[in-house]
């Protein structure tokens, strides 16, 4: 059985999609752009934009009753591969701070993201025995 994932803590759906799907022992999180949940802004740096990403994947995860240590797959899509270095450093401190294995993980450069923002990450999060 599925059950749809829907948190306040992330932001609200652009389209026809839902923020996650949780099948039982697995829950796909659709990607998440660097939108603040709360005030809708957008930050104007990568940084600030890698940071915002992961945070609204991380109130996902812990929507569907999991941890950012239950993430099994990322992938990463940046509008510019110039700041894959900025990605990997953001990337590793947040896995490390949540004391959570790095996950499986693909980054692809694209040539533009909804609201025009640099990066969006999708995840994909496991029960794991």
């Amino acid at each position: 059985m599925k059950r749809i994932i829907h948190t306040k803590n992330a932001p609200a759906v652009i389209g026809p999609y839902v923020q996650g799907i949780d099948i039982g022992i697995m829950t796909f999180i659709s990607g998440q752009i660097p939108v603040c949940p709360f005030s809708g802004q957008i930050a104007n740096n990568i940084i600030d934009q890698v940071r915002q990403s992961l945070e609204n994947i991380k109130a996902i995860v812990e929507a569907a009753n999991l941890k950012v240590a239950n993430i099994i797959k990322t992938t990463i899509f940046l509008t510019n591969l110039n700041d894959f270095a900025i990605v990997n450093t953001i990337y590793e401190n947040f896995f490390t701070e949540h004391n959570a294995p790095f996950p499986a993980r693909s980054c692809v450069e694209v040539t533009r993201l909804p609201k025009d923002v640099q990066i969006e990450i999708e995840a994909i999060a496991a029960v794991c025995s």
